[in-house]
């Protein structure tokens, strides 16, 4: 197995694993996407988690963006959509999929 299908396989956990909990709890409370944005919020640790994932999320934004400006790889940047729709998680390992595609 190459390391550009661990790639794939952390994109694919990374989007499956936490969507399970997002759903879960959206399910639990009827679907209201501003319960689960406060809950983000409730104490310092969470709210701590929150911004570092936020920066995490804008600075893979940032580095995909200027990527694609010099690689041309274009197909690369539907890991941001990934990463700000499912997370970090999903959208880092896609990246890194797509960025490891040979030459």
């Amino acid at each position: 197995m190459s390391l550009r299908h661990v790639w794939l396989a952390l994109a694919l956990w990374g989007a499956v694993h936490p969507m399970y909990y997002f759903l879960t709890f959206l399910s639990q409370n009827d679907w209201d996407i501003w319960v689960m944005i406060d809950a983000w919020y409730v104490n310092a640790s969470t709210t701590g988690l929150t911004w570092d994932l936020t920066i995490a999320a804008i600075t893979l934004t940032l580095w995909i963006l200027a990527e694609v400006a010099v690689r041309r790889n274009v197909i690369a940047l539907l890991a941001i959509p990934a990463t700000f729709c499912i997370g970090v998680s999903c959208g880092l390992p896609l990246y890194l999929y797509f960025r490891s595609k040979p030459l």
